[in-house]
């Protein structure tokens, strides 16, 4: 045999079995599927129980052996291998899903993908609802289409049809993951990747019960060595899966304990009986030993009618409590004698429609090997049709060393990855540090911390984003990404803090920042914000923190006022206010500025009636007086003395927020006059500042008043 002549794809099934492993080669010509080698070894040790590793590396050492015969005799290396689960454990959901269309459009291959995805996804919700409680991860090994629906109708095949709503009922199959995790790693130590993976009983249907048949109610019976998988068939479709724990291993045991022998010399045994009339072995007393196959048969009987049982309960649940047309049987395990007999009677159908399944469903199977056609082949071979009829969708990929499946679309990312192990979406994009909470003025605020790095991906060693396409057996590494610096931000930066006030101080205005207090405490504006700091950004300024910003040194026997009343350095100072220190009294300090009108740019001018005090070497508070104004403390003895003139007493009548109101006892009368004639408590503060307004205009402090004004005067919020 020319084994280079094999160019092509070639399709590599692995039946990794209780009691032995089972690796076929072949390739789809036409119709026909051409198997090129077909390799069995048993394991040596029972490194295998009911279909599940017990011992990987034992598993993995018999899969290689098989994997080494195979390739020498195709003349190249096997890398990818189709395998498939037995149903341990095996859990199903069925499930009905739907997808709406804008309007009537053609279906699409696509559109089928994305229908069935949803309803894998939906299935595997409903599992995970229904087993909440339930310790074992599990993985969804296998799903088949039950039926599809056009625009709500019964449909065979969806695509090409123009519809408002395509829908499906789907079967999906879950098991364990220590199942499936077993097996990848016993071929992973073979030097294989998985290629695809399958449920047995939905490898063995692919060949056992083609299509034709499906339309018929018949129970697919995969009665293995630890296990015993069936699949039920009616109108064309797949209706449901299911296992029975019990299997031809159950059968060895007994004969080994009748015979005295071990484990495989019973399993000789058990397949010599089918054969000939007597069996000879040697026991474990190395003494030969001879027995009938009457008599083993007698042994096992009650096992094969136990086993019978429980599979006839099983297939009647499965089909809605009700019997099947007939059962196709397969596997190593329904060769027993009697066991197909014992099923139809447990099913009450005739024994003629419970029959093995081998050479009679291989027609369209070509062996290049001399093999003997029986009911053995029937699940392996299937595991190689599966991969072309593509019933499993599925592809695995490692994600950060775990192995992940995932619905293979045509279009998978890692994006699609990263969600199927639910990593979490911030460890993809950049994060952004912990931000920065606190209030100002009793709100709440946020500095928002800086972005970090995105993440690290690469997919089979070369840099990759979450948009990289992904295909089989891919590795993808993601190192998460990473937090940016914590928001920070300085008193400064905040906008209220490059707000002003602007005051009138001796009649010029001048300009001074706000103060902001933090947690109760004066800060400057290079004070670092800290968590859950209460920041109040302050609306007023004492007459001590003027005296202080001006940075003038006051004569301690003089006033202080603000607006026009008698105050002390504690008193609080708003927007527009007017402070005045003076070593006069209030009136003789109004006439005194009212000689003239200043400017706002300085804070003092010898036409004020100061002069700076040399001495000092500064602008002093205690400055001489200019010539003609006294230094007196009352108005009474500047007049008494002929340096001011006397006043004449005027009445004003004038509306005040609404109300009518007199001003008497002066000549004259400027704004501020107006708040010893009103309720209006200036050491209490209302708000951020004082709202003052002169027939509807913005008035200032010292403003003259005329008979009929009307004025505003109220707190601004």
């Amino acid at each position: 045999m020319d084994s280079k002549r094999y160019t092509g794809q070639l399709v590599f099934g692995l039946d990794i079995g209780t009691r032995s492993v089972v690796g076929t080669v072949g390739y789809k010509s036409g119709n026909q599927f051409v198997v090129i080698a077909h390799r069995v070894k048993e394991h040596e040790t029972r490194s295998m129980l009911d279909g599940q590793i017990h011992d990987i590396h034992k598993v993995g050492g018999t899969i290689a052996d098989v994997k080494a015969q195979l390739e020498e005799v195709v003349g190249r290396p096997l890398s990818e291998v189709c395998i498939a689960a037995a149903g341990r454990v095996l859990r199903t959901v069925t499930t009905h899903v739907e997808y709406p269309f804008t309007a009537d459009q053609e279906v699409r291959q696509e559109d089928i993908y994305g229908l069935i995805s949803a309803g894998i996804e939906q299935a595997y919700q409903e599992f995970i609802e229904k087993n909440e409680e339930d310790d074992f991860k599990f993985y969804c090994v296998g799903y088949s289409v039950v039926r599809y629906y056009l625009n709500g109708y019964l449909m065979g095949n969806l695509e090409g049809h123009k519809a408002r709503t395509i829908g499906l009922d789907l079967i999906a199959t879950f098991l364990p993951d220590d199942v499936v995790d077993g097996l990848y790693k016993a071929v992973e130590i073979a030097g294989l990747s998985v290629n695809s993976l399958t449920l047995e009983p939905i490898a063995a249907i692919q060949l056992a019960i083609p299509e034709r048949f499906r339309m018929l109610n018949i129970a697919l019976l995969d009665v293995g060595a630890g296990t015993s998988d069936i699949s039920i068939t009616n109108d064309g479709c797949i209706l449901a899966y299911g296992m029975i724990p019990i299997a031809g291993d159950v059968l060895t045991e007994s004969i080994a304990r009748h015979c005295l022998v071990d484990f495989a010399t019973a399993e000789q045994i058990k397949r010599d009986a089918g054969e000939m009339e007597m069996i000879s072995y040697t026991d474990v007393m190395l003494l030969p030993q001879t027995v009938s196959s009457k008599e083993i048969k007698e042994v096992t009987a009650p096992l094969i009618d136990d086993m019978a049982t429980q599979a006839a309960e099983k297939i009647r649940e499965l089909n809605g409590d009700k019997a099947v047309s007939a059962v196709f049987v397969v596997g190593g395990g329904g060769k027993m004698p009697g066991y197909t007999e014992a099923v139809a009677e447990k099913l009450g159908i005739a024994k003629e429609r419970v029959a093995l399944r081998g050479e009679e469903v291989m027609q369209q199977i070509v062996f290049e090997e001399d093999v003997k056609k029986d009911s053995v082949l029937v699940t392996p071979i299937g595991i190689c049709l599966n991969f072309y009829e593509q019933s499993n969708n599925f592809i695995f990929v490692s994600f950060n060393g775990s192995r992940i499946k995932i619905y293979d679309n045509n279009r998978l990312s890692v994006g699609d990855a990263a969600l199927q192990v639910q990593f979490p979406n911030d460890g993809l994009f950049p994060k952004r540090g912990k931000a920065l909470n606190f209030t100002v003025n009793g709100r709440h605020r946020m500095a928002r911390g800086q972005l970090g790095e995105a993440a690290v991906i690469t997919v089979n060693g070369e840099a990759a984003d979450i948009h990289t396409p992904i295909h089989a057996n891919d590795v993808i590494k993601v190192v998460e990404s990473t937090a940016g610096e914590e928001g920070h931000l300085m008193l400064g930066a905040l906008p209220e803090t490059s707000e002003s006030l602007s005051i009138y101080v001796n009649e010029k205005r001048v300009i001074v920042p706000r103060f902001a207090s933090v947690n109760g405490s004066l800060q400057s504006n290079y004070y670092e914000i800290r968590e859950g700091d209460e920041i109040t950004i302050l609306n007023y300024y004492t007459v001590g923190q003027i005296i202080e910003f001006m940075d003038v040194v006051l004569d301690p026997h003089m006033n202080l006022y603000v607006n026009n009343r008698l105050a002390d350095r504690d008193t609080p100072v708003y927007e527009n206010f007017s402070v005045l220190w003076t070593l006069e009294t209030l009136p003789a300090a109004i006439d005194l500025w009212q000689d003239g009108k200043t400017e706002d740019t300085d804070f003092w001018s010898e036409d004020d009636g100061y002069e700076e005090n040399i001495e000092t070497g500064g602008a002093q508070g205690s400055m001489e007086p200019r010539e003609g104004v006294t230094s007196g403390n009352s108005t009474g003895e500047s007049a008494a003395k002929g340096l001011l003139p006397e006043k004449k007493e005027t009445v004003f009548e004038l509306m005040v927020n609404g109300k009518p109101i007199a001003l008497s006892g002066k000549e004259e009368y400027i704004y501020v006059d107006v708040f010893e004639a009103i309720d209006f408590d200036l050491t209490r503060p209302r708000g951020k500042s004082i709202v003052t307004t002169l027939n509807g205009r913005p008035a200032q402090y010292m403003e003259p008043l005329h008979a009929g004004d009307v004025l505003e005067v109220y707190w601004k919020s």
